[in-house]
């Protein structure tokens, strides 16, 4: 048994890289290095790290190190944006133990209060994008809609392998997406929905709203259109733009998905954040990710548990309706508990305050001279230079 440990779990032995070598055609470990990592990101020069360094030591320079970054606001947007974590939920969830995980548990029911957390989460994301279900979160927007692709390909029942892809979307997702769809031998087209659409040779379409430019458009028509030659519509939606704007269930989507940064998660250096995943309630046996139910327990009284688990790759192996079980649950009960904390009418003062900021700029800009693209937006501008 030891034996079968180290094999399993400890890695290569010298004959066994030597076989791999040999097979390789290469004489060395450093030759394959070579041959593998590129050579705009390989470093020659050995590291020189001083010793004898004191726990203390190390943090004062660490600290000098620090003061040495300028901090600026980021003007980039695509899906991430400054945010304020209120103190509470800093100190009794983000600082707290006991909430610490990147998944839902998996003794799940022994859990109620983070079941009970998660819950809000998803009735939180229900209640913004006016769609029947919600899962407990994924890692992130990006992914979400790779795993909105394949569903819209699970549900429809159209032959076609195409997969359309609005060009304002968000470049990360475009990315992933096309990376998907690689994967799965599905053909991407990516342009204007409102212009190239064809409805009648793809098995769905994803659209941003608002545009990864700030536009903000109507998607009924793109729906109805889609509908009719039995194609699939997934919006990738800005859930605090949702606060003000039609939400996109109410203009015939089918799935909605996006990102929770924007409610209490700071950026990070880029991460993590959790994701959101909305559909309708016939829909619910093809949701990628955990969701999360309230039934009774023997007493008959409420009880949250894990709801539709035979979808998982637990139980359905290959066959389960995604792999990617991870969620950001962490992340999802900061989210859900920040929109709890400001209710709905501090919701919307801050999506109100937000926007009001963005036509104060709009207008100043207009009256330099600039050229704005946007005719309808919330809070992003793109702007037109002389």
């Amino acid at each position: 048994m030891r034996g079968d440990f180290i094999r399993r779990h400890i890695g290569s032995n010298a004959r066994q890289i030597k076989e791999i070598l040999h097979f390789l055609k290469l004489s060395s470990l450093d030759e394959l290095i070579e041959k593998v990592i590129p050579e705009n990101i390989m470093s020659r020069q050995v590291p020189t790290l001083r010793s004898n360094f004191s726990e203390q030591a190390v943090t004062a320079y660490m600290r000098k190190m620090r003061k040495r970054n300028q901090v600026f606001v980021s003007m980039i947007g695509m899906g991430y944006y400054d945010t304020i974590m209120p103190a509470v939920i800093k100190r009794n969830v983000l600082e707290n133990p006991g909430w610490y995980t990147a998944y839902t548990p998996y003794q799940a029911e022994v859990s109620q209060g983070r079941l009970e957390a998660l819950s809000n989460f998803q009735q939180m994301v229900m209640d913004l994008t006016a769609m029947d279900l919600a899962n407990a979160s994924l890692l992130d927007e990006a992914t979400a809609a790779a795993e909105a692709m394949s569903m819209c390909k699970r549900i429809t029942k159209k032959q076609s392998n195409v997969f359309f892809v609005d060009q304002n979307c968000h470049p990360q997702t475009i990315a992933v997406v096309q990376t998907r769809a690689d994967s799965l031998g599905y053909q991407l087209e990516i342009g204007d929905p409102w212009v190239d659409l064809d409805a009648t040779s793809v098995f769905g379409a994803l659209v941003q709203y608002p545009g990864s430019n700030g536009e903000v458009k109507e998607l009924q028509t793109i729906a109805d259109s889609l509908h009719a030659q039995q194609a699939i519509l997934t919006v990738a939606a800005d859930l605090l733009s949702l606060v003000l704007l039609k939400p996109p269930g109410e203009q015939g989507a089918d799935i909605v998905v996006g990102n929770s940064q924007r409610y209490g998660v700071p950026m990070g250096y880029g991460g993590p954040h959790a994701a959101f995943f909305a559909t309708h309630d016939q829909h619910k046996r093809a949701v990628p990710g955990r969701i999360i139910g309230l039934s009774r327990d023997r007493r008959g009284k409420p009880a949250y548990r894990m709801a539709l688990q035979t979808r998982e790759q637990h139980i359905r192996r290959d066959k389960a309706t995604s792999n990617i079980c991870t969620s950001q649950a962490l992340l999802a009960v900061i989210a859900g508990f920040y929109a709890i904390y400001h209710g709905s009418k501090g919701l919307n003062l801050i999506a109100g305050r937000v926007h009001r900021y963005t036509l104060i700029v709009a207008l100043a800009l207009t009256k330099l001279g600039y050229t704005l693209q946007n005719a309808l937006f919330f809070d992003t501008l793109t702007v037109q230079l002389p």
